[in-house]
């Protein structure tokens, strides 16, 4: 199970200093989660740059702060104010905002930590044991196999946008697109270029995702105007009371945590699902279970631990593609493959094979997120809910100064930055027209596997790919797996319709 190595990379966390990357990493995502729009993915974007000049590990450490905590930060103005600070923690407002009207937020704060803290350990011990099946999984898979497994990664992402399919599969499109400017790596010939020399190489990731992410939330809080949270809202309780109570409640219902932690670990693993739908059905299961549902929604507590738990606990299943295949399970694992990239870590199965020790680092810095987040969160709670009253005409020219300049020291080209502008535009008009933008995130950066794994595919079966794929039980097992991903959502629609 690698427990040698998981104890080699937790002393060297103590023993080497790098244990600083960790806390500022939780500190950062405590304070991005808590503000609303922004989360873990502006986070990751604003330090990719920052990063540059680290170790990777200490680069390791420093992400896996960020995603430990950001899941946590944004449920504390879910609670307070109504506001979730990131998306999966929408739906904590069910009941913890009904709590904390009832001046029980600190009941509700406590147990969104504690169930935060103890989610995100079980999906990381779950991580721990696939590392190792995962190596031998690894080995048997092929290039066909691969370019299979970006097809079926990229229609997850097209059929999780419930509703939004086309729009979707649009976004898709446009990302493969993007991933296949540059240099033909067949022929050699430019493709897509319009005559810049700049992207001959292709489009940078760094910049396209800083842009897509940081600058377009950005954009969006600059036009909406006034501070993230109104002051003057009704109903605002930032009395903190009553944590124990709240530590306390979630042993208490210690199944609604077990459930909730496998469902976020379950759905994690399924790229482009992440926490959003993760939290969600971890609620509504909870709900469906439950032997009072109507006191959902109202004020129980229960309804705060089911999509905390699994809020956290998708972030070591949501790694699994990601150090397994190099598919990322969200759009933080997005950002944290840039980060591997950017230090020469090539994403996929080398991961597992050649480098083991960040990997386990990793897992060690997402571990101790996990528990430093609650425990800080819980001290700075008071503190941190001031932050969304910060007006954005403040916050809007600090974050964008910051996201073009560590883009720019990067590599010292103007051209980055004009880049990122571009795709803050075309982030915010995917906003606007709600168009999932982590759809096209994806697309481009398995644009790059796919096509290299088609044309390796061909040349391996003599140009009869099709044959030769259904000649390995892998690939036949990767087509059924698309084909029902793609066709489970209208069968389950005519189900429904003929129900009806």
């Amino acid at each position: 199970m690698g427990f040698d190595l998981l104890f080699g990379a937790t002393v060297e966390v103590f023993t080497s200093g790098s244990l600083i990357y960790v806390f500022v990493g939780v500190t950062l995502g405590l304070c991005f989660g808590v503000i609303p729009g922004l989360g873990g993915t502006t986070a990751l974007a604003l330090l990719i740059p920052v990063t540059y000049s680290m170790e990777p590990l200490d680069a390791m450490y420093l992400a896996g702060g960020v995603m430990g905590a950001t899941s946590f930060g944004g449920s504390i103005t879910a609670i307070l104010i109504n506001t979730p600070g990131t998306a999966p923690n929408a739906a904590t407002t069910f009941d913890g905002y009904p709590l904390a009207r009832q001046g029980k937020a600190g009941m509700a704060i406590g147990a969104s930590a504690t169930a935060s803290a103890l989610g995100g350990l079980i999906g990381l011990f779950t991580l721990l044991l696939f590392i190792p099946l995962a190596k031998e999984i690894v080995l048997l898979f092929g290039p066909a196999e691969f370019l299979l497994l970006t097809v079926l990664g990229l229609t997850a992402i097209a059929i999780s946008a419930r509703g939004k399919l086309l729009r979707g599969l649009i976004a898709g499109g446009l990302g493969l697109f993007l991933s296949f400017v540059g240099t033909d790596m067949i022929s050699g010939e430019e493709r897509y270029t319009m005559g810049f020399n700049y992207l001959w190489d292709g489009i940078p990731l760094v910049p396209t995702l800083t842009g897509m992410f940081a600058i377009s939330q950005m954009i969006e809080l600059a036009l909406k105007g006034g501070s993230v949270a109104d002051e003057n809202k009704d109903g605002i309780n930032r009395r903190i009371t009553d944590l124990w109570s709240g530590v306390a409640a979630v042993f208490k219902h210690w199944p609604v945590l077990l459930r909730g932690s496998l469902i976020g670990t379950i759905i994690g693993a399924i790229p482009g699902l992440g926490g959003t739908v993760a939290s969600f059905i971890a609620y509504t299961s909870t709900v469906q279970a439950s032997r009072n549902p109507e006191s959902f929604g109202k004020g129980n507590i229960i309804g705060v631990i089911a999509p905390e738990s699994a809020n956290n606990a998708k972030d070591g299943g949501s790694l699994v593609p990601t150090v397994a295949f190099g598919i990322p399970g969200s759009a933080e694992t997005a950002l944290f493959l840039g980060i591997l990239v950017l230090h020469g870590i090539d994403p996929g199965p080398t991961i597992l094979l050649e480098n083991e020790r960040e990997v386990y680092g990793l897992i060690v810095a997402l571990t101790l997120s996990a528990v430093a987040a609650s425990v800080i969160g819980l001290l700075l709670a008071r503190w941190l809910v001031l932050i969304t009253f910060v007006n954005v005409h403040i916050l809007v020219p600090v974050v964008i100064a910051v996201s073009l300049t560590g883009v720019y020291v990067l590599q010292g080209k103007p051209a980055d930055v004009i880049l990122t502008l571009v795709m803050g535009i075309l982030g915010y008009i995917m906003i606007r027209f709600d168009y999932p933008r982590l759809t096209l995130v994806i697309a481009l950066v398995l644009g790059d596997t796919a096509e290299r794994s088609y044309h390796m595919t061909q040349m391996i079966s003599d140009n009869q790919m099709w044959s030769f794929m259904l000649g390995r039980p892998a690939s036949v097992i990767l087509i059924i797996a698309t084909l029902l991903t793609f066709f489970l959502p209208f069968a389950r629609k005519m189900m429904s319709r003929k129900g009806t």
